[in-house]
């Protein structure tokens, strides 16, 4: 082997370890940054976070393999050795540095960023002043990407470059080739028949540690340019399927209730939130409605709150539903059928026009009307980043629907308990400022549905009108560690007020499991509509007992005072999270009649859920 080709592998080992050290760096600061959130950082942890960096760096770094390694007098060339040098450094920082971006996300989503945040899809308008807010707020994660791109560079330049002459030879080129082999393996994660998921990083550290195994770069690789692929799954039989879980939804009434309907959907205002101090309006509100103390919402960010309380479809897969190709799916959500029995209906987002293809979906989803920051009228309320402050939004809300004919029905979408988290400046100072950076924010959107209820009280439309109140997700960044679980981190308020109309939602806590997707089918049984539908929820009639939830590739399963988690093919915990609110008492093999009853539901139901979402099945005509 000539000197140059040994010269040449030494320069490639030695920047390859390098990055591949880096990537070590960024998950021990990862750790550093949100220890709070994961359970300790042990070896099973650096294993499988090696293995997946690994997987990362050798999918990169294979055309950097071979133009280093692949024998030829061009390899003596500077010009040819300093685009090496740069483009080597700058690919592989630059995607290095992706890490960063989860250092603070993940307060906000639980899992890894994937291709599609990254990229900012649905979000493109509030960018700029988002990527501002970020910096400013975040300053010191762009500072740790600065000091990554340069303590690299430093470290980087020492590895000595000098190169010598060469020819192509047959046995340098096997050699390249066998360099690159590797690095595929090493890219697909090992010799497994499958080439390593996103799923196979709950294998090593637990749950709550999965993000913490993984790292970015992968996350985005693996999501790129993704097509929605659902697993066939053929866990039973057709026959068997709708014996166990059945989607179709029957409701036969002979006349139409015909009550104006006003759903709020609440930015961050998970349910741990009314246990801080917070939130005394919604409190108030919650003793004087039919509360589900066990509500749940069936997606982590804001973008799967909307088809899960509207449509009553669940965000079980890796990209959310509304981004997906599946979005444009035939289906009969909430505004459909209402418009088909002569409701009046509208959709409001006090943010810019387009945010998170909210505006997109509201149409295919059937609303009339659609109000985002282009239609506000009112005083100047502009946060500087989102869109319009809450509580002139609310106001604004308040004044159309007096012109909207009844019966109505209109969903609006808070935001400004939303990252970067800005109540007005006249308001600095009048609420509480907790121990979160949401949590002044949180305090202030109470305030502003507060206000939004005295107005609404003085209208001819109020007693006639049931307000459905959930939140999207929950709060990113949770106090104690039962919020902290697969269980906490989907927990919301979920409530049903009926001003007028006691006797159908009396001031009661409802001890059973409640979700987003069960608002379509109660509100069917409460307006007395006459109708069919694919539901994946549950009426509030319903002795049911389930809520189920997707995250970092485990789908979550409530039923009961139990917890299930399952990542498609086998169980990885069973938990009573009622008596063990942190899931340390890991019951697998301790009530193997109960796991095999929650599996053998929750499989018909992901089989139900992929077949009919991949088949655009989700409204009863498609099934004639």
């Amino acid at each position: 082997m000539t000197r140059l080709f040994s010269k040449n592998i030494q320069i490639f080992t030695l920047r390859f370890l390098l990055i591949f050290a880096f990537y070590q760096l960024c998950r021990v600061g990862f750790y550093w940054y949100n220890g709070h959130l994961l359970d300790s950082f042990n070896s099973e942890v650096l294993i499988g976070g090696i293995r997946f960096d690994l997987a990362a760096l050798g999918f990169i770094n294979l055309l950097f393999a071979l133009l280093h390694l692949w024998p030829g007098k061009f390899q003596t060339k500077k010009g040819y050795q300093t685009f090496l040098f740069y483009s080597f450094y700058l690919v592989n920082i630059f995607i290095l540095c992706l890490n960063f971006v989860d250092y603070e996300y993940f307060r906000f989503i639980g899992r890894r960023s994937s291709y599609a945040f990254i990229t900012a899809s649905g979000m493109e308008q509030e960018l700029p002043g988002l990527l501002k807010n970020f910096i400013v707020d975040y300053w010191w994660i762009p500072l740790f990407m600065l000091g990554s791109f340069v303590l690299f560079w430093l470290i980087y330049r020492k590895i000595d470059t000098k190169v010598y002459d060469s020819r192509f030879n047959f046995p340098q080129a096997l050699v390249a080739v066998l360099v690159v082999g590797i690095l595929l393996i090493l890219g697909r994660g090992g010799f497994q028949r499958k080439p390593i998921r996103l799923v196979d990083a709950a294998g090593y550290g637990g749950l709550k540690n999965t993000a913490l195994v993984l790292n970015t770069p992968f996350s985005v690789l693996k999501t790129m340019g993704k097509k929605e692929t659902l697993p066939d799954y053929n866990f039973y039989s057709e026959e068997e399927l709708v014996k166990i879980f059945n989607p179709v939804q029957v409701f036969n009434y002979d006349s139409i209730n015909k009550k104006n309907v006003i759903l709020l959907i609440l930015e961050s205002f998970g349910r741990e939130n009314m246990q801080l101090g917070l939130t005394p309006f919604m409190d108030s509100l919650a003793e004087k409605s039919y509360f589900f103390e066990h509500g749940f919402a069936n997606g982590k960010v804001s973008i799967d709150a909307v088809p899960s309380s509207i449509s009553s479809i669940p965000s079980l897969m890796d990209r959310t539903y509304i981004t997906s190709s599946y979005a444009l799916n035939d289906v009969y959500p909430l505004p459909k059928i209402l418009n088909d029995n002569g409701y009046h209906t509208a959709f409001f987002h006090g943010a810019f026009n387009g945010s998170q293809n909210f505006d997109q979906y509201a149409n295919v989803a059937g609303f009339k009307e659609y109000y985002g920051k282009n239609e506000y009228e009112g005083p100047e309320a502009f946060d500087g980043a989102w869109g319009i402050f809450d509580e002139e939004f609310l106001q604004f809300f308040a004044r159309k629907l007096d012109g909207f004919q009844a019966p109505f029905f209109s969903t609006l979408f808070t935001i400004s308990s939303h990252n970067p988290y800005t109540i007005p400046e006249k308001y600095k100072g009048k609420f509480p400022k907790g121990t979160a950076d949401i949590h002044e924010s949180i305090a202030y959107a109470d305030y502003s549905l507060q206000q939004f209820f005295k107005t609404a009280k003085t209208k001819s439309w109020y007693k006639n009108t049931v307000f459905v109140i959930v939140a999207d997700h929950t709060s990113s960044e949770p106090q104690t560690e039962q919020w902290k679980t697969n269980v906490g981190k989907f927990r919301i308020p979920i409530l049903f007020f009926a001003p007028g109309d006691e006797e159908a939602f009396p001031p009661t806590k409802v001890e059973r499991n409640f979700q987003q997707i069960d608002i379509l089918p109660s509100l069917m049984d409460y307006l007395q509509i006459n109708t069919q539908v694919i539901s994946f929820g549950k009426s509030y009639q319903s002795e049911q007992d389930f809520a189920i939830s997707y995250l970092n590739t485990i789908y979550n399963y409530e039923e009961g005072a139990y917890y299930l988690a399952f990542d498609g093919n086998k169980s990885l915990g069973l938990y009573n999270w009622h008596k063990d609110p942190e899931l340390k008492d890991n019951l697998l093999t301790k009530e193997p009649k109960k796991l095999e009853e929650m599996e053998r539901f929750l499989k018909a139901y992901i089989q139900t859920f992929n077949a009919r979402v991949k088949n655009n099945q989700l409204t009863i005509k498609k099934e004639q």
